[in-house]
């Protein structure tokens, strides 16, 4: 097992791979701290996980890009005990918003 230092935005990290993949774990490295110096760049100061956060899903938006299409997520069916719970909140949300406006109104 082999054990490289690698550099990402800026912080750096000891990373363990397999014998002769260190090549390859240096190149992966070096895109994944371009993605993290970009979201430095772009956001200004953030957090260790915020940066590799940043990276990865600009990463991630950059693969999309190449393959030409996202794929869609897999749907779930709603819970319809989540449904009428939503129902009955816009419900009071809108009656709420209606005496507020009729309040405003008549001051």
């Amino acid at each position: 097992m082999a054990e490289i230092d690698i550099e990402i935005a800026g912080r750096r990290y000891k990373v363990a791979c397999r014998d002769g993949e260190e090549q390859n774990l240096r190149h992966a490295a070096e895109m994944v701290d371009a993605k993290g110096r970009e979201a430095l760049a772009g956001l200004g100061a953030l957090s260790e996980s915020r940066t590799l956060l940043f990276a990865s899903l600009l990463l991630a938006d950059q693969l999309i890009d190449k393959r030409g299409v996202a794929t869609p997520l897999p749907t779930m069916p709603p819970d319809p005990q989540v449904v009428r719970r939503v129902d009955a909140l816009a419900e009071r949300l809108e009656l709420l918003a209606s005496k507020l406006e009729k309040e405003v109104a008549s001051a």
